[in-house]
């Protein structure tokens, strides 16, 4: 075995410049349990002692001294042959990761996403969820760009706005109250009303509740199916009724009528997209999610 290899100089680089085990660890992804054993298991093959280490601190020897440029040397000279390497051939480009919110009847994002497909040449890896969880994503980097629903908490990303839509009601078609073009909260304060868990956007179920407290609604509220097409079909059943964007409105569900919502504007939810600034689409994610969801 050689005495010393990439893995273990990275470990002692990262040790000899953090002079920290703890710091060195997280650094490299790791635990620190396994890194002081590499290190220890390095020092036995090079036959030196490289850090001095007591419960307060860690010290470089003088072999460590020695070693740090030349290791930073060896790991410069790596990194410029893969970089090289790839430049020859050039890696094909991974598909965008894109997130979309289940806040929104999907056939919204159609034209959108095909016309991303068109313009960039490849179909986007899509994930469908809750807008806080594609927030998540997008700040661990597990998202190249998301299209969200608003209010979301979005920390310190930013928000490109792409307007918003009124709720409206979604009540079964037989029900007296369907005969009517428009309705309002107070018409549905003795309806069950199929409703959003809290945890899946935290910041418009507040707003939304604030809005209900001012007009004194407060119905029986079930349990909202994360299916909208299970939903539609409770409300065609005669379960419920539901407060929905107007982008419902484009499923045809037989046993379903949709009405306009007085307080539909008071209760709009908002779009919104947040693209990584660096990603090679970005102009172009801006400009049609403006052009198709604006």
């Amino acid at each position: 075995m050689r005495k010393l290899d990439t893995h273990a100089l990275q470990m002692f680089v990262a040790v000899a410049q953090c002079l920290n085990f703890r710091q060195a660890a997280e650094r490299l992804h790791m635990t620190q349990p396994p890194l002081s054993r590499a290190v220890r298991q390095l020092e036995e093959r090079l036959g030196v002692k490289l850090f001095e280490r007591d419960t307060q601190r860690v010290t470089p020897t003088a072999a460590a001294t020695a070693l740090l440029p030349r290791a930073l040397r060896i790991l410069a000279l790596l990194d410029e042959a893969e970089l090289a390497l790839r430049t020859l051939k050039p890696a094909p480009p991974r598909p965008l990761r894109l997130g979309l919110t289940r806040s929104m009847e999907s056939d919204l994002f159609r034209g959108f996403t095909e016309a991303l497909s068109a313009q960039t040449g490849a179909a986007p890896d899509i994930v469908v969820d809750d807008s806080p969880r594609l927030v998540a994503r997008l700040r661990a980097r597990r998202l190249d760009a998301a299209v969200i629903a608003l209010p979301t908490k979005t920390f310190d990303l930013q928000v490109q706005g792409l307007g918003s839509q009124p709720m409206l009601v979604a009540l079964p078609s037989r029900h007296p109250l369907a005969r009517r073009r428009a309705l309002s909260l107070a018409d549905l304060r003795d309806l069950p009303v199929y409703w959003f868990e809290r945890a899946r956007q935290p910041a418009y179920f507040d707003h939304c509740h604030a809005v209900f407290r001012e007009h004194g609604f407060a119905p029986a509220f079930l349990r909202e199916p994360a299916d909208h097409h299970v939903l539609l079909s409770e409300i065609a059943a005669g379960y419920g009724v539901a407060l929905l964007p107007a982008s419902f409105a484009v499923i045809a569900r037989a046993g379903v009528a949709y009405r306009k919502l007085a307080e539909g504007e008071r209760l709009a939810t908002g779009l919104g997209l947040i693209v990584a600034d660096e990603h090679p689409a970005a102009g172009t994610l801006r400009r049609l999610a403006a052009a198709t969801l604006g």
